[in-house]
């Protein structure tokens, strides 16, 4: 009963606010940091898939899984630009009455070499969510056995877009930045169709650089910083990547980091690219105020993405470009 009034108590609210989604591992699927980020990998789609399993240590664990999809439209080699479409199905549950969101997004991204030489991109993005948030009354037990709870379940559109810049000016770095704004229509999730429980407008910026600072041993620093109302959220570190195998029919790299999200967590990370494979492991240890109850433990993620690339020589790149 006292989980049940407070989730009533968010509807009945002046004033209620809610979040976004949230995943650690921003490089392995970047569409979910931002959607202008659908495009630029080698080949011609991108499919990925993330499970999120947060603060099991202190109740009905946070899960969240994602599934993405991308797909090249159009290249235009002469031009040196190109359209992408992305997809993203994702769905978060929490505690005992299953509270969480169910959503799907559309995502159409636009990019153009600003250049001849290919190793300068920009991207644009304009993406488009309709989800359902709710919980499930199973488990409820109501003191009147005929009282009824009528609404369980609210639906949403969500608008939102994108900007991403690359640029690789040899092959031993590349610079990549972006920002984004998701909900900037401020959806409405109200059970009771009062238009006074929302979800925030979320920003993100995005940071990161590979530098090629020995033969097989890249050098990767990362910032990113996300708002949303009085949440915020900044994440400094760096990875370490090491080439193992460039040839043509076989691709391994492996790579290890160290972040830290500011007055909440220390994140480690762990990533093995395979040919078209790329798989990673995050680990969120809790350092909030939180740390008495979690006991330190926060997250665990799972990542997988798999692309339709070509069998083709490596030209020892630290990220391929868009369209070559």
């Amino acid at each position: 009963m006292l989980v049940v009034a407070f989730t009533l108590s968010l509807s009945l609210s002046d004033h209620a606010e809610c979040q976004d989604i949230h995943f650690s591992q921003i490089d392995i699927n970047p569409i979910l940091f931002n959607p202008a980020y659908s495009g630029f990998f080698d080949g011609s789609g991108r499919f990925g898939l993330v499970y999120r399993n947060q603060w099991a240590s202190v109740s009905k664990a946070f899960q969240t899984v994602a599934a993405t999809a991308e797909m090249s439209i159009t290249r235009r080699r002469y031009y040196r630009d190109g359209l992408n479409l992305g997809i993203i199905l994702y769905s978060d549950r929490a505690g005992t009455l299953h509270y969480g969101t169910t959503a799907g997004n559309l995502i159409l991204s636009y990019y153009k070499a600003l250049g001849s030489s290919n190793n300068n991109f920009i991207s644009l993005a304009l993406e488009a969510s309709m989800g359902q948030a709710g919980f499930n009354t199973a488990d409820i037990e109501m003191e009147d056995p005929s009282d009824k709870l009528e609404n369980t379940s609210a639906n949403f559109i969500s608008l939102g877009g994108g900007a991403a810049w690359f640029y690789q000016p040899n092959d031993e770095l590349y610079l990549k930045l972006g920002l984004s704004a998701r909900n900037i229509n401020k959806p409405d999730i109200s059970y009771l169709e009062l238009r006074d429980a929302f979800i925030e407008r979320k920003f993100s910026l995005y940071a990161r650089m590979e530098y090629r600072a020995w033969s097989n041993v890249s050098l990767m620093p990362l910032a990113a910083c996300m708002l949303q109302n009085n949440y915020r959220e900044i994440l400094l570190g760096g990875d370490v990547k090491y080439y193992l195998s460039e040839v043509s029919h076989q691709t391994l790299i492996a790579s290890a980091g160290l972040h830290y999200r500011w007055r909440d967590a220390a994140l480690v990370e762990l990533a093995l690219e395979y040919n078209a494979f790329i798989f990673a492991l995050t680990y969120d240890a809790n350092l909030s105020k939180l740390t008495p109850a979690s006991k330190s433990i926060g997250s665990f993620e799972l990542g997988i993405v798999y692309r339709l690339i070509k069998n083709k020589k490596v030209n020892r790149k630290a990220m391929p470009c868009p369209i070559i």
